[in-house]
């Protein structure tokens, strides 16, 4: 009963709450139905989220990375001076026109290919800097043209801290031939100094990496040359010189009407090549004062002080245009280049005379046909190089081999004495013949040389570093160019011996080469070297001596001084050659027993013939008995004493027996 009564209940209670209950499902339902959309979204949208902020750091990490690696290598990649920059933009002037060919109009094809390419260059840049690949250290970033990276990267190259990758760097500009105008002028604007003078004394340099000299500043008004000559001798000091600039500077001011310079009749000149000045110039008198203002200059630069006031007073610029003025005048430009050789051996002058121009007007004399004119040049562009030389070529010393820089390693050194009356080159040209002083066949090297040692020796030898002297001498007093300038035999051996020191010799194998006074200057030079500590070097690797008729026992040449006009009185260094001078026969006897203990090798040649002096007499100037030195081979020939050391062809004997001496006496040297 109760059981009914419970289900009646609940049937009751059912029936009332039937549509809540319904409601209450359709509720449930619908919260069963909502309730996990709603959590799914939620959670899609907070992995989006998730996701931008990650990308959003990286792409904001990779960025500023790449910013860095970028800023990186423009850092790594830009040249070390700004001035490449700058020369870049001033070498847009030497561009060539727009062609108006239209087969040379590309189009827009080339420019977009060419766009192309610095896209791709600079790409290659930057993954070469982030992935540390072999292009990192090449490319720069200087945006220029495919053909043109290698002008860039020789130009950072030779200014490398690496001395053998700048070496390296000079070589390669000047043994290129195939660049346009405007690059050769991109490597002038933009180069060292050090690369400048590199190329000048490079033997394939194109002339067109010198710029030529900046515009030289007008003369003062109602001024000249001349006067502006005198101006500079004047503004130099005058205390505390030797006796003989003080006689050449105050000549050179005085100098100035045509009635004293034909007084004068003539001087000998400072090259000591023995020929007088043209009396024609007392024609023209600023010409004279000109030759007397640069004589005295010579001696000023010899001090290093007065080449300070030489460049500080616009030395350079006034030097320069009177070798430009005096292009058909080889004695005033040799001149010249002596006096800028002098200032050259300064080398905190190097860069104001580098800037002057001076290096374009020596790079252009390397390559002339004159040999005089090519070796005054290489002396002075050899004492600008302090790159690839220690050596410093005083005046009168003279490089004759090589003249550029070579590869060839240097093993030896023959050194080249002339003696009276003589000169650096012209003492060791060709014979004369008939043919050459008719032809006037001087450069034709195939026929006639100048200076055998520089043509012929240096061709069959070119491990030897060939050297010749000159010094001042006179036959008279009559016309030494000095009156107060009486230099005896020891004296010259002492000045001589100073300036080949500075010079480096001694520091390999030497042979001497003399003729006539040449030889006891070499006799002399060795016995005060003997004495010297500092010296012993040039003892010690002399090897052997070669004399070209030289009076060991003195010479009849003082003793016909009645005779000849150029005699009458005899200078100091002929009065040492006669034979009844004690300090020859002393000098002869030191040198035979030194030259004996040191077992030098010597060969001797001597003349057989009689030489003319003047129109009035010949003479026999060294005999036989007075060329024998006592040890060595001595060897006569038939020929005067001016022409014992001038052979007449390559193949003579005289040039034959000379190369064979050398070759065996530095034969060990040699192959080494």
């Amino acid at each position: 009963m109760s059981f009914i009564l419970s289900a009646f209940h609940f049937c009751r209670a059912f029936s009332h709450q039937r549509m809540s209950l319904a409601a209450y499902c359709v509720i449930c339902c619908r919260r069963i139905g909502t309730s996990t959309p709603p959590l799914k979204s939620i959670t899609y949208w907070r992995d989006i989220r998730n996701i931008i902020k990650f990308t959003g750091s990286l792409i904001l990490g990779g960025s500023l990375f790449l910013t860095y690696e970028i800023l990186a290598l423009k850092k790594s990649l830009t040249l070390d001076t700004q001035v490449v920059e700058r020369e870049k933009m001033k070498s847009y002037i030497y561009l060539q026109t727009v062609s108006l060919d239209k087969r040379e109009n590309y189009g827009i094809t080339y420019q977009a290919r060419k766009e192309l390419h610095k896209a791709v260059r600079k790409l290659l840049a930057t993954s070469a800097k982030i992935l540390r690949g072999p292009f990192a250290d090449t490319f720069s970033t200087v945006d220029v043209e495919d053909h043109e990276c290698a002008v860039w990267l020789l130009l950072r190259k030779s200014q490398s801290g690496d001395r053998a990758a700048r070496l390296q760097a000079v070589q390669e500009m000047s043994e290129t031939h195939h660049w346009q105008d405007y690059q050769y002028r991109i490597i002038a604007q933009a180069c060292d100094l050090r690369t400048l003078i590199g190329l000048a004394r490079s033997k394939e340099s194109d002339l067109r990496f010198f710029l030529p000299p900046p515009p030289l500043p007008s003369l003062k008004e109602d001024s000249s040359i001349e006067e502006e000559l005198r101006q500079l001798l004047a503004s130099l000091p005058q205390t505390e010189l030797d006796e003989c600039i003080q006689y050449f500077t105050s000549l050179a001011l005085s100098e100035s009407s045509q009635s004293l310079a034909a007084q004068k009749g003539g001087l000998w000149c400072f090259g000591g090549n023995g020929l007088p000045y043209a009396e024609s110039f007392g024609e023209v008198p600023s010409a004279t004062v000109e030759m007397f203002c640069l004589e005295a200059l010579v001696k000023h630069s010899e001090i290093s002080t007065h080449c300070d006031k030489i460049e500080a007073n616009g030395g350079l610029q006034l030097l320069q245009r009177l070798y430009q003025l005096h292009k058909d005048c080889p004695k005033v430009q040799r001149n010249i280049m002596r006096i800028i050789g002098n200032m050259a051996l300064n080398e905190h002058l190097h860069s104001t005379i580098v800037r002057s121009g001076w290096v374009s007007i020596l790079a252009e004399a390397m390559k002339s046909q004159r040999i005089m004119e090519a070796s005054h040049a290489a002396r002075t562009l050899a004492n600008l190089d302090r790159e690839t030389m220690q050596e410093k070529y005083q005046d009168g010393v003279y490089v004759l081999h090589p003249q550029y820089r070579t590869s060839q390693p240097i093993k030896a050194d023959v050194l080249f004495i002339h003696g009276l009356m003589g000169a650096a080159f012209k003492t060791w040209r060709q014979q004369d013949t008939e043919q050459v002083l008719t032809e006037k066949i001087l450069e034709d090297e195939g026929r006639y040389t100048t200076c055998w040692p520089k043509t012929w020796l240096a061709r069959d030898c070119p491990a030897l570093r060939i050297i010749s002297v000159e010094y001042d001498t006179s036959l008279s007093d009559w016309r030494t160019r000095c009156p107060m300038e009486r230099k005896s035999i020891a004296f010259r051996s002492n000045e001589l011996l100073r300036k080949l020191r500075a010079a480096g010799v001694g520091d390999r194998p030497v042979i001497w080469v003399s003729h006539s006074m040449g030889g006891l200057l070499v006799k002399k030079m060795l016995l005060e070297a003997s004495k010297k500590p500092e010296m012993n070097a040039v003892i010690n690797n002399t090897r052997g001596i070669i004399f070209y008729s030289v009076p060991h026992h003195g010479s009849h040449l003082a003793e016909y001084s009645v005779n000849i006009r150029y005699l009458l009185f005899p200078s100091l260094e002929v009065k040492e050659l006669s034979k009844d001078s004690p300090a020859l026969k002393t000098l002869q006897d030191d040198f035979l027993e030194f030259a004996k203990d040191k077992n030098f090798q010597v060969l001797n040649f001597v003349e057989t013939l009689p030489t003319y002096i003047g129109s009035m007499i010949k003479l026999h100037v060294v005999p036989v008995e007075s060329a024998d030195l006592g040890i060595g081979d001595l060897i006569p020939v038939d020929v005067d004493h001016l022409n014992i050391c001038k052979p007449k062809k390559k193949d003579a004997f005289l040039y034959q027996r000379t190369l064979q001496f050398i070759c065996e006496t530095l034969a060990k040297d040699l192959e080494n």
